[in-house]
């Protein structure tokens, strides 16, 4: 079954790179539904994936040691595995627009599958894969890397989302050291089956910000959120 040849390089141009062998790319975007239902498609992608993955914690790993000269095993371990995790690799492909091009059995089709995140992930990886076959590592370093920007940023917005209180510790840390944050319960409002919280976080006794949930963990992490916030308008 082809592939629009216009879909195929509007894509290309999206990724900012151009596959000398085509069929590779057809590969990465074959969902194992669609190579099921055409046997004459193709293969699926799910042996790139394979691949892909591997390069992929490869130049991360590479990219992560050569910028963060400062940090220990741990550190660098756990950078990498919110830059090569599904959730991050789902919107990094919703990004490329990789949804577009999948190519999926009917029944796929039907059910969502163009908007699944192990789809769209599994499609990701495929691709790191195809581009490194279809060139080198050299040259799928480049491409992968232009796709994540700035990987301090995307880490920051990723920490500030998921973990508000490590990256606010992860910040203060170096200057101010391990005890200087302090998170002050504020306020209990509610009734007891529907309890708000509000919480303060301060540095040295200056308040960065506050923050309001259903319990003390959320309301903290909102608080976090806000200080992050403070913090980077001072940079």
């Amino acid at each position: 079954m082809g592939f629009p040849d216009q879909s195929l390089a509007a894509l290309q141009q999206r990724l900012d790179y151009r596959f000398r062998d085509q069929a590779l790319l057809l590969e990465a975007l074959t969902h194992a539904s669609f190579a099921q239902e055409n046997p004459d498609g193709g293969p699926h992608n799910q042996r790139l994936e394979f691949l892909g993955d591997a390069v992929l914690h490869f130049i991360l790993t590479d990219a992560l040691f050569r910028t963060s000269t400062a940090e220990r095993e741990g550190v660098l371990s756990r950078r990498r595995a919110i830059l090569s995790k599904g959730k991050f690799l789902t919107q990094l492909a919703r990004d490329l627009q990789l949804d577009a091009g999948l190519r999926l059995s009917k029944g796929e089709e039907e059910t969502g599958g163009r908007t699944r995140a192990s789809s769209l992930e599994d499609a990701f990886e495929a691709l790191v894969g195809a581009i490194y076959l279809d060139s080198d590592l050299q040259t799928t370093q480049r491409v992968v890397l232009a796709w994540y920007g700035p990987l301090e940023e995307r880490l920051a917005l990723a920490d500030d989302a998921e973990n508000p209180k490590g990256r606010l510790q992860e910040l203060v840390q170096p200057e101010h050291g391990n005890v200087a944050l302090k998170y002050e319960l504020l306020a209990t409002t509610g009734p007891r089956h529907a309890r708000e919280f509000e919480v303060a976080v301060s540095l040295h006794g200056e308040k960065l910000g506050t923050g309001k949930g259903p319990s003390k963990k959320v309301a903290e992490e909102v608080a976090a959120r806000a200080a992050l916030a403070t913090l980077r308008v001072r940079k």
